[in-house]
Formats: C-alpha cells, structure tokens, sequence
C-alpha cells in the first residue's frame, strides 16, 4: 500500500508534532487488510496482547486476553471494543501497511494495534504519548479532537485505563474506510464507532522517554562493568571536619560515572541493538511461501554509520560490516534484500539463524 496525494515533506515541516491532521483516503487503492474474524482469531491465541473493552452504564471495564472463542459468540448488547496489539507482528497485509509511513525513520515505528468495535464502542477519552495515524479499515468511526494534556492533566478514577476526567472538544470528523487521523503526543482524542464492523488500524510511533533512555543503557553499561573497578583517592590530605563529602571527592565519584557514559559510539551501539528489540520474541514467522530470502516482517532493522563502515542491527543483534558489506547492509534496512556474494555469505547465515531474514 503506498500514499497518494500526500506531500511528505510538507507534513513533516508543517504538521508532524505540531497538530492533528485529518486526511481524507489518501491511498492509491484502500483495501481493507484483515477481516474481523481473522483480528478475533488471534486474540483468543496465547502470547498475543489483547483487550476488551466494555461500554457500560457506570463507565468503561477492561478485559485481557486471550479470550475464549465464545467470548465473542456472545457479546452482548453492550458497546464493546477489542483491541489487539502489534498485529503487524502476525499478518503479513498489516505488516505492509508500515510501508506506507517509512517517510519516517523505521527505528520510530512502534507497531500496528488493530481495534474492532461494535456500534457504539470506544475505548473512552484519552491521550497518548506517541505519534499516531489512525486508519479507518472498515465501517465508520467519529473522532473528537481535544485539547493539549500532560502528566498534571486530571484523570478518572479507573484501575485499568486512562481516563480524561474532564473531556472537551474542540473537533469532530467521521472517518470513512480509507481515511486516516494524525495526531500528536499529548493531544486528547476520543473515538466512538458509528455502526457495527468497525475497524481501526493504529500505527504508533515509538517515543522512548529520558527515564527509558537512561535506565535500559545503565543496566547494559553495569553489566559491562568490572567489580574492581572502584573509587579510590590516593594523597588523601586530612580534613579540618570528617563529617564533609569533600569537593573534590564529589568532583572524583561524578566523573567515574559521567565518563563511563559520554562516548557516542558506545551510545549508538547500544541504542541500536535496544531499539531493534523484537517485541514479541516468540512472533511467527510471516513471511509467504515461495518468495525467496526476504526480511521478516516482524523483525527490525536499522544501522548506523561510522568511519570505517556501518553498524547494522537486526532484532537487537548488531553486525559490524565493512566493505562490499556496507552497501548490502544498507539496502537491506532500505527493504531491499539483493543477492547474496561471497562477501555477505556470514552475515545472512547469521541474519538467517536468528530469522531475521526468512528463505521462504
């Protein structure tokens, strides 16, 4: 599936970040990718994120998956919502749909959460703290358009989601089938199925926050680091009180830790292996039959540059590639997967092993 109509760059200057944007089927051809009962299919199975949500009198009540297959066999009269995460990860026609947003770097792309809802179904008003362009499949959905909200913005008391508690808006569109919604980090949105069949592909956009950032490398660094590697103060001088951290003790204790973070490359290396992370390790392979060596589409890559060559990084693994390598690597996370040399015979055995790369 590929965009039509769709000036890329003037999003991303004009809009990306900045404000919502609806866009009225921009797609070559809009078809529908999964049906209903294939998107019910996967979340009765195990190891799959999925989730019901309930509209009741008294608010909304969350269920996670997997569910029984009876569960939707009797649904009730209430509104209900499923929503089932990463299906990108399991259908190889959702998975296609990631291509139509590689005007933005691949590491930013979380994954595709498909929702279904009954007439009347939606998750209840909320924001988010990613991108996303919400992507009417099937049937109709009207989306409210709020204000700007942050951590001090007031929720509902609930024990499973997050809920606006004072939810005003500002606009509102109906979205045919092929229709799409862009909307910020940040921004409040609630969205209510008109009619029965209604589905919803969510494309999120990854978003790591400082406390991520910081948290996941110092567990790698740590993990790196020897136990006799410690502090010490040779020509220590006596000090007029005991009781005081010196400053240059302070100076000494902050520059052991600061400096064991300041190198760039070690950064890059870490952070391309950590962003490449598959989020589900167990997730089949969905690659059709009889096509060749192909990426799977449920892994990630990416690479970075350096030097002497580039470091490419495939579902957290990272591959030092020099030489007639360099090139190879980059088409492969530009999507193509040319044919195999003598020079590249390791790293798709290696690619292969891990399956990363899928000879179908």
């Amino acid at each position: 599936m590929h965009l039509t109509n769709f000036d890329a760059p003037a999003f991303l200057r004009d809009t990306w970040q900045r404000r919502p944007l609806l866009i009225r089927n921009p797609w070559a051809a809009w078809a529908n990718p999964l049906e209903p009962d294939e998107l019910a299919g996967l979340a009765c199975e195990d190891g799959v994120e999925a989730r019901i949500v309930t509209t009741k009198r008294k608010g909304y009540v969350l269920e996670q998956g997997p569910f029984a297959e009876k569960r939707f066999a009797k649904a009730g009269k209430k509104p209900w919502t499923l929503l089932v995460q990463a299906v990108d990860t399991y259908d190889p026609d959702v998975a296609a749909l990631r291509e139509a947003f590689r005007f933005i770097p691949d590491w930013r792309i979380d994954d595709v959460m498909v929702s279904y809802a009954s007439d009347g179904g939606g998750v209840g008003p909320h924001y988010d703290q990613y991108d996303v362009f919400l992507v009417q499949g099937l049937g109709r959905r009207r989306w409210q358009i709020g204000g700007m909200c942050d951590a001090a913005t007031p929720l509902q008391p609930h024990d499973d989601l997050r809920l606006l508690a004072d939810f005003q808006a500002t606009e509102e569109w109906v979205l045919e089938p092929g229709d799409m919604l862009y909307i910020p980090p940040g921004i409040a949105h609630h969205g209510v199925a008109v009619g029965d069949d209604c589905m919803t592909y969510s494309i999120g956009f990854r978003a790591p926050s400082r406390a991520d950032l910081i948290g996941h490398w110092a567990d790698d660094l740590i993990a790196g680091l020897a136990d006799d590697d410690r502090y010490a103060d040779p020509g220590l001088s006596p000090q007029a009180n005991p009781g005081e951290i010196a400053p240059d003790a302070v100076a000494r204790l902050h520059a052991m830790v600061t400096s064991t973070m300041k190198d760039p490359a070690v950064f890059a290396r870490w952070f391309g292996r950590y962003v490449t992370e598959r989020k589900y390790d167990d997730a089949p392979e969905v690659v059709p039959e009889g096509t060749g060596l192909r990426r799977n589409p449920a892994s990630r890559f990416a690479f970075v540059r350096r030097s002497e060559g580039v470091l490419l990084f495939a579902d957290g693994a990272c591959f030092d590639c020099t030489g007639d390598m360099v090139g190879y690597a980059e088409a492969l996370c530009a999507g193509v997967v040319g044919a195999p040399s003598f020079a590249t015979r390791e790293l798709i055995a290696a690619l292969v092993a891990q399956g990363s790369l899928v000879d179908a």
